[in-house]
């Protein structure tokens, strides 16, 4: 009873130190309650102190650690990524607004709950409909390029941050310079002391990071690209080993739902960013499609039917383009007044106000020049003479999401000296070295219009002036009405052809917008409503052919890089030799008015001397647009409904016809530009003259690999009778060169230089001619590629222009004895001996 007694009582006390933990547990919290209120980890990251910007993602910044806190809605979709420079060193050949890198990304959900940062691929599409599309799903997988922890979770849980610090502050593939800028800048390490976060800004649609970064930097000068020449190596290089540039990362949101593409033709000059591989069950070979850059341009739902009927009708988002509040007051409606003169070529695709330009309001501080929502018209105060109309577009179908036009201060000395140079024969308001702001502002405005140009998709078209007769650009009613060029993206800047007398006026002189762009905007922005864009394709390819029947001054003739001579910059007129006759005519006028245009107090003849470099640059022009004729070839690219070759050989009468220009305006030694009234107060005799250093140039053209090389091939093409053939060619230009030979004349110090020239050109010619043999390259180290080797390897061109330079020499002993002038006889003796000396060593 009593053993009975003592358990009771055992259990009756456990069971009331039992009661009494229950009872305290009930009346404390649980032990993860306590955990989760005082460690909350969005509370931990977001605090009083942290700086929150709200926009497309958050950002989230706590002393130097940076967060994103990405919505859910926006894992999976596809973002715009873009690094750029925004400032770079004095003397640099890169400028601030230069896009570096372009992909597109998406931050996705990972593997055991991290967030991937990931490479989108947009190469590769198909319609769900097709079978093909499930194989290329399980071809290609986006590769993952970084993985996140989920920091928290934040929106009541309908959100993931994450840290971002290392991907802002150190270097990797997304904001690492571009190869190109790493070479022209002679770029090495990152120094990360000296390499910081400077600000981050969060907007709807963007994110925008710029970043300090500076680079260890050799002061050598950076490694010349390709057939271009080098630069100086920067100061701040050269001084402190070191390169600093203010770069910016942004992050743009793409559309859900793309654009529908139009296709790229290579007969209306649209850039073309946008490709990708198309597949479908019906091909029998991968159909790649490339898509030209532009605004997506729609009319309103209802406005629709008017539209298709040919109304009239403002789009649903028209473009509307700001004016940077830094730029100068007097130059803002002009520079608006360049962008609204597109509203006329909009027309022609059938949308009126369709583009607006407009001063950025300077009070509303709830709009910033980073908001990817505002395309702005960017002013920087800069010694560089230049303006630039850049875009950023989505891969996928072409659409234009983010754009601005940069424009340098110092453009303004570039327009200056254009104009005055080319039209101040013309134009009396152009005979002084400060314009007036209506004569500057007319000048700004056509150049406001080009950039704009570009940043609504359109590419130089530097055929366009090509198109009007020499003729018309003399006939002061002709041309006043329909202009001097037919595009405002041809580089054509004013009518150097019109001459005093002519009486033409502004309109006559000045570029605008013009036949080829309001036909180029049509095409480009028409609406068509197709359901894909193969229909739209055929539609447009329907337009392009009838359009260019019914008017071939539409004609697209590219951006001068093929060698056709119609298609060159600053160039006017259907005839080189006839219109830059009358520009060196113009030219002359100018010399004689020059020191009375350029006076001003207190100057030290700086003017003058700019304004020389000015004429002789312009000369120099005038000389290469002449011989670029020489061993051209017309391109003109067709389709199969279009009749006639793509590529036809330029005719022999002209090409003979530029050479006897070149002789008789180049080779000839131009006396007009020695003017030593000017030449005494400007330069030194040390230095080389402009008139050598053109001579030297045209020279360089017309001898060149690629010269005789052409002559060759098109005579095999086309037949030595309908060409101008490489003998003739070599004729034709030693009967100008060496004309004192025949004639028993003196022989001055420009025409001994030049003609010295003239021999080491074709030796220089007959060295890279045959020195491409294989048991050289293999002497060398080995076979080199083919775009490595001179384009006359293993032709006829080192053996005809050795028989050329063996019947020169004989030219020159049969009239050595007549000459009388002492230093022409030395001269021709030097020549002799150096013609001898290269021959037999070439046959040794």
């Amino acid at each position: 009873m009593a053993r009975f007694f003592i358990i009771v009582m055992v259990v009756l006390i456990a069971n009331g130190v039992m009661a009494q933990q229950i009872k305290k547990a009930a009346s404390a919290p649980a032990a993860d309650t306590v955990v989760k209120a005082i460690v909350d980890p969005y509370k931990a990251i977001v605090t009083a102190k942290t700086t929150t910007k709200k926009g497309l993602f958050y950002i989230h910044k706590n002393d130097d650690k940076y967060y994103f806190e990405i919505p859910d809605s926006l894992l999976g979709r596809e973002l715009l990524l873009t690094t750029w420079l925004v400032k770079v060193p004095g003397g640099s050949p890169k400028f601030g607004g230069e896009v570096m890198n372009t992909r597109t990304i998406s931050f996705d959900k990972g593997h055991n709950n991290k967030i991937a940062l990931k490479v989108v691929a947009t190469v590769n599409q198909c319609d769900s409909v097709n079978t093909i599309s499930t194989a290329i799903r399980n071809a290609n997988v986006d590769p993952i390029a970084v993985l996140f922890d989920v920091k928290a979770r934040g929106m009541n849980g309908h959100s993931s941050v994450i840290e971002v610090t290392d991907l802002l502050q150190k270097e990797n593939s997304f904001t690492i310079p571009s190869e190109e800028v790493k070479r022209n800048l002679s770029l090495g390490a990152m120094a990360t002391d000296r390499s910081f976060v400077k600000s981050v800004a969060a907007y709807p649609i963007n994110l925008e990071i710029k970043m300090t970064r500076t680079y260890s930097a050799s002061g050598a000068a950076p490694k010349a690209a390709s057939g271009r020449p080098a630069a100086a190596p920067l100061e701040a290089a050269r001084i402190g080993g070191a390169v600093t540039l203010e770069m910016s990362t942004s992050i743009l949101l793409m559309p859900s739902k793309p654009m529908q593409p139009r296709r790229f033709d290579a007969r209306v000059g649209y850039f073309a960013d946008a490709y990708y591989n198309d597949y479908s069950d019906a091909q029998q070979k991968v159909n790649t499609k490339i898509c030209i850059v532009r605004y997506r341009l729609e009319p309103k739902p209802e406005d629709l039917e008017r539209y298709k009927r040919g109304e009239l009708v403002e789009p649903a988002a028209p473009i509307v383009y700001y004016v940077d509040p830094a730029t100068p007051k007097q130059w803002r409606p002009y520079i608006i007044a360049g962008i609204n003169d597109w509203n006329e070529a909009f027309k022609a695709a059938g949308f009126k106000n369709a583009i607006i330009g407009k001063e950025w309001p300077e009070n509303d501080t709830t709009m910033s020049l980073e908001d990817a929502r505002y395309k702005v018209i960017r002013y920087f105060p800069s010694e560089v003479a230049n303006a630039y109309g850049p875009h950023i577009s989505d891969p996928r179908s072409g659409e234009v999401l983010q754009s601005y036009v940069g424009w340098y201060h110092n453009v303004m000395k570039l327009l200056h000296d254009w104009y005055m140079i080319q039209a101040g024969p013309n134009d009396p308001r152009a005979r002084k070295m400060k314009f007036s702001d209506s004569l500057m502002g007319t000048l700004i405005r056509f150049v406001s219009s080009h950039e704009v140009g570009h940043t609504l998709g359109l590419r130089h078209n530097m055929g366009s002036s090509s198109l009007t007769s020499v003729e018309k650009l003399r006939d002061k009613k002709w041309v006043e009405v329909h202009g001097h060029t037919n595009s405002i993206m041809d580089y054509a800047r004013f009518n150097y052809v019109a001459q005093p007398e002519d009486s033409i006026g502004e309109a006559g002189l000045m570029p605008r917008i013009n036949d080829y762009d309001k036909w180029a905007i049509k095409w480009g922005y028409t609406y068509i409503g197709a359901e894909n864009d193969e229909e739209d394709r055929k539609i447009n390819t329907k337009w392009i052919v009838d359009s260019l029947n019914a008017n071939p001054r539409l004609w697209f003739g590219g951006e001068g890089f093929n060698h056709d001579s119609r298609c060159q910059t600053e160039d006017v007129g259907d005839d080189n030799m006839k219109a830059n006759t009358y520009g060196i005519r113009n030219l002359k006028y100018v010399m004689n008015h020059l020191a009375e245009w350029t006076k001003e107090d207190n100057d030290l003849y700086n003017n003058q001397l700019d304004l020389y470099r000015a004429v002789a640059g312009q000369y120099l022009r005038y000389a290469l647009h002449v011989a670029n004729n020489v061993a051209g070839v017309y391109e003109t690219w067709k389709t199969y409904e279009q009749i006639g070759d793509v590529y036809t050989p330029f005719p022999k009468e002209k090409q003979k016809e530029a050479i006897a220009f070149l002789n008789r305006e180049v080779f000839t030694t131009p006396e007009w530009l020695l003017n030593n009234s000017i030449l005494n107060k400007i330069g030194s005799p040390t230095r080389m003259g402009s008139v050598g250093t053109v001579q030297g140039r045209v020279l360089d053209v017309i001898f060149s690999d690629r010269v005789f090389s052409s002559l060759l091939r098109t005579e095999q093409r086309f037949g030595k009778k309908n060409v101008y053939t490489m003998i003739e060619l070599l004729d034709d230009v030693k009967n100008g060169i060496w004309s004192e030979l025949k004639k028993q004349q003196p022989i001055s110090i420009y025409r001994r230089n030049l003609q010295k020239n003239y021999v080491n050109s074709l030796f220089e010619n007959i060295k890279e001619a045959e020195e491409g043999s294989h048991l050289f390259y293999l002497l060398m180290g080995g076979p080199k590629m083919e775009e490595e080797l001179p384009v006359t390897t293993g032709s006829d061109v080192g053996s005809y222009l050795a028989l050329h330079l063996e019947k020169l020499k004989g030219e020159i002993k049969t009239a050595l004895p007549m000459i009388k002038d002492k230093d022409s006889q030395n001269h021709l003796r030097y020549i002799l001996e150096r013609i001898e000396t290269g021959l037999n060593k070439r046959f040794k």
